[in-house]
C-alpha cells in the first residue's frame, strides 16, 4: 500500500523517521510531500495514494476526488474540522484523529498562557498567583484532564462542565462537576476552552456567556477560533476593564483585541501541538492507526462513522 504524508507544516526530521519505521515494517511504501505550496501539488500526490497522513491540512472533497484509491486519512492530532469528514464518508474513505496524542502539550501550554497573564505580561509590576484560583474547564477529554493534572500542582480549586462526560468521571479525578456552562462562568476566575467546533458551539462563547465570569476573569483558548464570538468579546472587553483573554489562535479580529493591552495576547501561530514529544506522538500513532487498519481493518479511532 502507498501511504502518504501531505503536511503543509511538516512533521520533526525524527517523526518522519519514525513514520517511516513504522510503515516500512508493516510492508508498505511511504511518499512525502512537505512544505507544498500550492492545492495542485496535493492533488497530483494523492492520486494514487492508498492511505494519507496529515496535519492541520485542508482535505476538501476535490481533494477526495482526485484520490480514487484512497481508503483512509488520519489527522495527527485531535481536531479535525480541516477535513470534510461528510464528503469522505460518501466517497466511503475512513477518517481518523490521534486523540490524546498531543494533549499534554496542549495543557502544558494553557498554564504557559495563565502565568503570563497573571503576572500581567510581565510588565514589571506586581501581579497575582494561580493558587486557590477557581479554575473551570470547558469540557474534560484528554486536554482537560491533563489540564486539571497540572493545576493540582498548583493549588488551584478546579471545575469542569462536559455535556458528554458523566459528573461521577469528572468527580472521580478530584474535579468539581457543575451542571451548566452558565455555571462554570459564573463560579469561576478563570475558564480555560476543550470544545471543539461544531455547529452548536461555533461562536457560542459570546458576550452574556463571558460576562458571567468573576471580577478579574480570565478566558484561556486553546480550542478553535471559531468558538469564540470574537466581536461579542471586544464589546465585553471594552464594557468590562477587568477581563483578560489569552489564546494561542490568532483572532481575525486581531487588530481589534491589541487595542486591549495589558489584558490580551495571542502567540504568532497555533501553539498547543508545538511540542518535538507531540509532533512524534502524533505522527508514529497515525501511522500505527493505518497498519493496524490494513492489518485487521481496525477503525476505532474513526471519526466520520
Amino acid at each position: 500500500m502507498k501511504i502518504l504524508v501531505a503536511t503543509e507544516k511538516p512533521f520533526a526530521a525524527v517523526a518522519v523517521e519514525g513514520i517511516r519505521k513504522e510503515v516500512e515494517a508493516a510492508g508498505h511504501q511511504l511518499v512525502m510531500l512537505e512544505k507544498y505550496t500550492d492545492k495542485a501539488q496535493l492533488l497530483e500526490a494523492v492520486a494514487d495514494a492508498d492511505a494519507m497522513i496529515v496535519r492541520s491540512d485542508k482535505i476538501t472533497p476535490d481533494v477526495f476526488d482526485a484520490a480514487k484509491n484512497l481508503k483512509i486519512v488520519v489527522r495527527a492530532g485531535a481536531g479535525y474540522d480541516s477535513i470534510d469528514t461528510a464528503y469522505a464518508k460518501e466517497k466511503g474513505v475512513i477518517v481518523e484523529n490521534t486523540p490524546g496524542q498531543n494533549a499534554n502539550a496542549v495543557a502544558e501550554l494553557v498554564f504557559g498562557l495563565l502565568v503570563f497573564a497573571v503576572r500581567n505580561f510581565y510588565n514589571g509590576k506586581a501581579g497575582t498567583e494561580l493558587m486557590g484560583k477557581r479554575l473551570g474547564l470547558l469540557a474534560f477529554g484528554n486536554v482537560g484532564r491533563n489540564v486539571a493534572r497540572i493545576a493540582k500542582g498548583f493549588g488551584m480549586d478546579i471545575y469542569a462542565y462536559d455535556a458528554y462526560c458523566p459528573a461521577e468521571v469528572i468527580e472521580k479525578d478530584g474535579v468539581h462537576a457543575v451542571q451548566s456552562q452558565d455555571e462554570l462562568f459564573q463560579t469561576c476566575d478563570i475558564v480555560s476552552l476543550h470544545i471543539p467546533a461544531t455547529p452548536e458551539t461555533k461562536q457560542s462563547i459570546n458576550y452574556q456567556v463571558v460576562n458571567q465570569l468573576r471580577k478579574g476573569g480570565i478566558l484561556v483558548n486553546t480550542a478553535r477560533k471559531e468558538v469564540i464570538d470574537e466581536q461579542g468579546l471586544i464589546k465585553l472587553m471594552t464594557d468590562r476593564e477587568d477581563l483578560k483573554f489569552v489564546t494561542d489562535i490568532k483572532p481575525d479580529a486581531d487588530e481589534e483585541f491589541v487595542k486591549f493591552e495589558g489584558r490580551y495576547f495571542s502567540t504568532p501561530k497555533k501553539m498547543g501541538a508545538q511540542t518535538a514529544e507531540a509532533n512524534i506522538n502524533a505522527g508514529i500513532a497515525a501511522a500505527k492507526q493505518i497498519n493496524a487498519y490494513f492489518a485487521d481493518g481496525c477503525t476505532r479511532f474513526q471519526v466520520n462513522k
